[in-house]
């Protein structure tokens, strides 16, 4: 049986076409030690071949492939022409993912996000003076005593947090969630992905909270969310506790 693959990083060389397939470059890191006597590995080249069919389902372009973090899995291959295979192993790929760049900075921000973090700051505040009307109002107009209600369910009302999805039971920094490797493995459906963004410019809020352990702070559920609360810059988001 041939030995699977996997390799993670970016394209190194421009991608190459051919008739049913494209190719590009990769590299990783050799062995940082060796057995006594045998020279030591600094890293290693290959070249992968992806259907054309699955490498257009990723959205990479020409330009792209040469920034994104890609996963590739595969097998090697000894197949393959000389000179379509420049690099020292060959590679054909049976699946090839996206995965999140951890490292975009501020200054390559795009002008969607920063008028999504506007709308938000701008639901926020609206809702927030909304509030603070209808609590107005309801201290002017006198209560009857049979609707008062205990000081129990007055205290489970303070503790829920106004602007917050349905199910929060608190709020958390978003910079103290930890990620766990296999959601960033991973790349929510896009269309999705922009009907929440899309929500929380309506709402001012997710439409669901995340799932963390509670001590750990570790993400077990709705990395969807997470991709939206970074994307809008949320400073803290709601959660409930696995």
């Amino acid at each position: 049986m041939p030995h699977k693959m996997t390799l993670t990083g970016s394209a190194t060389g421009p991608l190459r076409e051919y008739d049913r397939y494209v190719a590009f470059d990769m590299r990783e890191k050799g062995s940082p030690s060796a057995p006594k006597g045998l020279k030591k590995s600094t890293f290693i080249s290959y070249t992968v071949f992806v259907a054309k069919k699955a490498f257009n389902k990723t959205g990479l372009t020409k330009k792209s492939i040469m920034h994104e973090k890609i996963l590739v899995q595969g097998e090697p291959t000894l197949d393959i022409p000389i000179d379509e295979c420049p690099g020292e192993i060959g590679i054909i790929c049976f699946q090839i993912t996206v995965l999140p760049n951890k490292n975009d900075k501020e200054a390559n921000e795009s002008k969607d996000k920063k008028e999504a973090k506007q709308e938000v700051s701008k639901a926020q505040q609206e809702v927030a003076a909304t509030k603070q009307e209808e609590k107005q109002d309801s201290v002017s107009q006198p209560i009857a005593k049979e609707e008062k209600k205990d000081a129990e369910t007055v205290q489970l009302e303070e503790k829920q947090l106004p602007t917050q999805p349905k199910g929060t039971k608190d709020v958390v920094s978003f910079d103290d969630i930890i990620v766990p490797e296999a959601f960033l493995k991973t790349r929510p459906n896009p269309v999705k992905t922009e009907e929440v963004i899309e929500f929380v410019k309506r709402t001012g809020h997710l439409d669901k909270p995340l799932t963390i352990e509670k001590d750990s702070k570790v993400l077990k559920d709705g990395y969807r969310r997470y991709i939206v609360a970074k994307t809008v810059k949320m400073d803290k988001v709601p959660v409930v506790y696995a």
